[in-house]
């Protein structure tokens, strides 16, 4: 059964980081496209940044410059650092992942709480 487990959520001070990590079970890691999400109270989910099987990424504009997505597929990890934290940050950050061969076949985590405040 397909599983994604996402670990490294928490609290931090504004300007602090965080680094968010991702496994994949059951899956053939490389065909899928990784995401991180989040979603705050009375918000909806959005995305925050992908990464293709090759390494492409893309990011939300909030957070550009400030979080980085990346992987590794022998590890079948992908991870999110998350730098010079805002308080607009804080949300429960999600794990997604997207077969691009057969986009029906989409993953969620069970999401990290992260918390930004002073």
């Amino acid at each position: 059964q397909v599983q994604l487990v996402e670990s490294g959520g928490g609290s931090a001070r504004p300007g602090g980081s965080l680094r968010l990590s991702c496994v994949a079970f059951d899956i053939v890691f490389s065909v899928y496209h990784m995401a991180w999400y989040r979603q705050a109270p009375g918000n909806q989910r959005e995305l925050v940044a992908r990464i293709t099987g090759g390494g492409d990424t893309n990011y939300a504009d909030a957070v550009k410059g400030r979080f980085t997505i990346s992987r590794d597929n022998a590890k079948n990890t992908v991870n999110l650092q998350m730098n010079s934290l805002k308080p607009e940050d804080t949300a429960v950050y999600y794990c997604n992942a997207v077969n691009y061969f057969v986009p029906s076949r989409t993953y969620w985590g069970q999401g990290t709480q992260v918390t930004v405040s002073s």
